[in-house]
């Protein structure tokens, strides 16, 4: 099982912000640029706020952004 529990993406969103992410750019949509200090290259957000994102895919943006499941 794993340790990731399945979230609406405006909650994991919100965690990223309260983590240090920054926006830099929004596009029209679902597309906005994040950057971190410690993240050179930044993340895509693509998400829509009521998408629900399983654990797979919660790992998957852990592993680019350093989200752990106590941030959510």
């Amino acid at each position: 099982m794993s340790q990731w529990p399945a979230t609406r993406a405006s909650r994991v969103y919100r965690a990223l912000l309260r983590v240090g992410w920054i926006v830099v750019r929004e596009k029209a949509g679902s597309h906005t640029q994040l950057r971190h200090p410690k993240f050179p290259d930044g993340f895509t957000w693509a998400f829509h706020d009521s998408v629900e994102i399983g654990p797979a895919m919660l790992a998957r943006i852990a592993k680019k952004t350093g989200l752990t499941p106590e941030d959510l």
